[in-house]
């Protein structure tokens, strides 16, 4: 029996920053003193244009790295552009610095800022972070799908009792990595952490159908902003032959060219 009641991509807020889903990028962190000063010297260097989150992730800013503190214990950066901002930044406990160099994305987290100078002008001061997050970009670009045109996915699984059923999914975005898709909160038990299931078949609009084996590796509640709330599962590709990922990559190059063109006026 196929469940039909699955809405087709809401509006939904942005997914958890990679850097504080261990589960699924553990395997890009880095923690060497000697990696980490390495990165932000890169970022310095390259004059890193950098989005620092803050207030649970509601209130940003912009800024970029100036330079690591004599003693290589610190990071000084430049200020934003907003004193109220900037006040909040000082404020804040929790910050998530993201930045993207050489098509690799870079994130970290620092717990202060503090006030300072550099060359005579206003900075903020964080520590060296315990650890730094860095991703190529096709392990992490997630290209969210079309309404107009949604990715289906049908996974079939079985009931408490063992006889089989299908769950069918407008997938919310997909990667050479996995697939995101939402569910009614009344599905959760369907999706634990850890289960994986086999013959996935997913249809990428003018590309084809193919089969993939699905791990759940996430779930997390989401409320849309009409204020309802479901499912969010994410889940990733296990084994997937390098034919099918090259059409997942033709899919994602295509839709995304596509939503350029549409965006310089080219269509």
């Amino acid at each position: 029996m196929a469940e039909t009641d699955v809405p087709q991509q809401p509006e939904l807020p942005a997914p958890p920053f990679e850097l504080e889903q261990e589960e699924d990028y553990s395997r890009f962190l880095l923690h060497s003193r000697t990696e980490i000063l390495f990165a932000i010297r890169t970022l310095i260097q390259k004059a890193a244009m950098t989005t620092v989150y803050f207030d649970q992730g509601q209130s940003f800013l912009l800024t970029t790295p100036l330079a690591i503190t004599p003693d290589s214990t610190g990071i000084l950066f430049d200020v934003g552009s907003d004193e109220a901002m900037n006040r909040r930044a000082l404020a804040a406990n929790k910050l998530i610095f993201t930045t993207s160099i050489d098509r690799v994305k870079i994130q970290f987290k620092l717990n202060k800022l503090g006030a300072d100078q550099f060359e005579g002008r206003p900075a903020f001061r964080g520590g060296l972070p315990e650890s730094l997050l860095r991703l190529q970009r096709r392990e992490y670009f997630r290209l969210s799908t079309p309404l107009a045109t949604p990715v289906k996915c049908v996974i079939p699984m079985r009931r408490a009792d063992g006889t089989a059923m299908s769950c069918d999914s407008a997938l919310i975005d997909i990667s050479g990595g996995g697939v995101g898709l939402m569910v009614p909160l009344a599905q959760k038990d369907l999706f634990p952490g850890g289960i994986v299931f086999s013959e996935c078949r997913i249809t990428l609009p003018n590309e084809g159908v193919f089969a993939a084996t699905l791990g759940v590796r996430n779930a997390f509640e989401v409320t849309t902003r009409t204020g309802a709330r479901y499912l969010r599962i994410g889940c990733e590709f296990i084994d997937l032959p390098g034919s099918r990922l090259t059409m997942v990559q033709r899919y994602i190059t295509r839709v995304e060219r596509e939503r350029k063109a549409r965006l310089s006026g080219l269509e």
